[in-house]
Order: structure tokens, then C-alpha cells, then sequence
């Protein structure tokens, strides 16, 4: 009679437990008995809501323009043609070329302060990248003028120096970070240091330095605005002409524009960065 009622008992536990366990995950399941379509849209929620902003700003903002009364200084100033499209490449190749020459300076480099032979070296280098977002963006951009001269590349170089620092740390972060254990049996496998470092250090780094590459790619844009004060260029001309106008069509048009170039590099980095990120991360 003990026997029969302790099995009772057990079964019922058990059956409690399986049944807590299904409770506690019912939210995946509901999830797995969706439609594809359904799952693949909630899994990328945070990537469809960028884009339908900034199409809705873009057509807001055309409204707006056709809607408002505008003189000749405000027909000048947002002309497509000779102007803002001139103006949008110009930003948009600053902020390219800049973030390629982050990339390339900072992430070799931060493979190479990780090793331990120059470990040594991270602290003044750290140091040094410091110092680029240290310095107030107008302030840099001026010693860049007084140091490489006027130009559109002269602003690429202060906007590859003030993005160097969360690539540069990001990529320490990302290698730093990799357990040793999985190195160390790497190499009992019999990978080279360089293997080791192609194989598993860097695929394991890699979200952390697309991370880091993302923020550079935002401030880049930011910081792209203020180019026109040294001839480089950038959607910033068209701001700066509403506020020495006085003319707030000029001005919000200006701004709008370079928020929604901000958004769509943003949501196109995140694109490339959860395509590169490797599965299971």
C-alpha cells in the first residue's frame, strides 16, 4: 500500500515538474508553432522599424517643403540638384572613407596590442586614442586645418582620429575576451599562433569589434556635419546657411536630413553586422 502510494506520488510529481518546465518555456513554444513569417518578422522587429522611419521622415519632410512659403534664399539653398544632393555624396563619402581608414588602423592594431609582446604598448596607445575624442570636435577639426590645410580629406583624417578610440578598444575587448582554454586547445590541435588568431580568436571577436565599427560609423556621420567649416563639404553647408538666413525651412531641412542619414547608416550597419556575426554568437 506504501509502495503504490509513493509511485502515485512520484508520478504526480513528475508530472508537475514536466509540467512547471512546460509552463516555464510555454512562450518559445507558442513561438515555434508560428508561421516562418511571423517568427522571422518578431526576430527582426528592431531592423523594420528603422527603415519605416525614415521613409516617413523623408516624405514628411518633403511635405513640409512643398506645403511651406519659400523665397529665393530658400529655393537657392534647397535646391537638389545644385545643393543637397551635391552635399548628401559629400557627407556620405566622408563618413565612408573615414570609417575605412578607422578600420584599417585601429583593428590591425588591436590585434597586434593583444599579443603579448607588445602589451606594453596599450596603455600610451590607448592613450593617444584617447585624446582624439578627448579634443572637442570644432577643436580638432581646426588643428587638422592648421596642421593638413583646407579640404574635404583633411576632414577624413580628424574624422578617422576621433573614431579610432571605440574600434581600437573594442577590438582589444573582443580578443581579450576569448577564453584561453578554447585557444590553448586550439593549438593542442595543432594551430599555429596565426591559425589560432584567424580561426577562433577573431570569429569569437567579431561582434564585439562590428560593435565598436557601428559607433564609429554613427559619430562619423555627427561629426560629418561640421566639415563645411574647413572646405569639406557636408549636408552641415545647408544648416549653416539657415541659421546665418534666418531661415528655419533651410535650417530643419538641413538637420532632418542629416538625423535620417544618421538612422539609415545605423540600420545598414546593423544589416552587416548581423550578417558577418557568426552563427551561434
Amino acid at each position: 500500500m506504501s509502495i503504490d502510494a509513493t509511485t502515485d506520488m512520484t508520478t504526480v510529481a513528475d508530472t508537475g515538474r514536466t509540467d512547471g518546465v512546460g509552463d516555464g518555456n510555454g512562450d518559445n513554444g507558442a513561438d515555434d508553432r508560428r508561421p516562418p513569417a511571423v517568427r522571422l518578422i518578431r526576430s527582426n522587429a528592431g531592423l523594420l522599424v528603422t527603415p519605416i522611419i525614415v521613409v516617413a521622415g523623408a516624405i514628411l519632410l518633403y511635405v513640409y517643403n512643398q506645403s511651406v512659403d519659400k523665397i529665393f534664399q530658400d529655393e537657392r539653398a534647397l535646391d537638389w540638384d545644385r545643393n543637397l544632393r551635391p552635399q548628401l555624396e559629400q557627407h556620405l563619402s566622408l563618413t565612408l572613407w573615414s570609417t575605412l581608414f578607422t578600420v584599417a588602423i585601429a583593428v590591425p592594431l588591436g590585434v597586434v596590442l593583444t599579443r603579448p609582446r607588445y602589451r606594453g604598448w596599450s596603455g600610451p596607445v590607448l592613450a593617444v586614442a584617447t585624446s582624439g575624442q578627448a579634443i572637442p570636435a570644432f577643436g580638432l577639426l581646426v588643428l587638422a586645418f592648421a596642421w593638413l590645410g583646407r579640404g574635404p580629406w583633411t576632414t577624413v583624417w580628424a574624422l578617422t582620429l576621433f573614431t579610432l578610440l571605440p574600434v581600437l578598444r573594442n577590438t582589444m575587448v573582443g580578443l581579450e575576451q576569448v577564453d584561453q582554454n578554447v585557444i590553448e586547445a586550439g593549438r593542442g590541435m595543432g594551430l599555429t599562433k596565426r591559425q589560432a588568431l584567424l580561426q577562433i580568436e577573431m570569429p569569437l571577436a567579431v561582434p564585439v569589434v562590428l560593435a565598436g565599427i557601428r559607433t564609429a560609423l554613427v559619430i562619423n556621420v555627427g561629426m560629418a556635419s561640421l566639415a563645411y567649416l574647413i572646405g569639406g563639404g557636408g549636408l552641415g553647408a545647408t544648416i549653416s546657411a539657415g541659421i546665418q538666413l534666418s531661415r528655419d525651412t533651410v535650417l530643419i531641412t538641413g538637420a532632418v536630413l542629416t538625423a535620417l542619414v544618421a538612422l539609415a547608416v545605423d540600420w545598414i550597419a546593423a544589416l552587416i553586422e548581423r550578417s558577418l556575426r557568426p552563427k551561434g554568437l
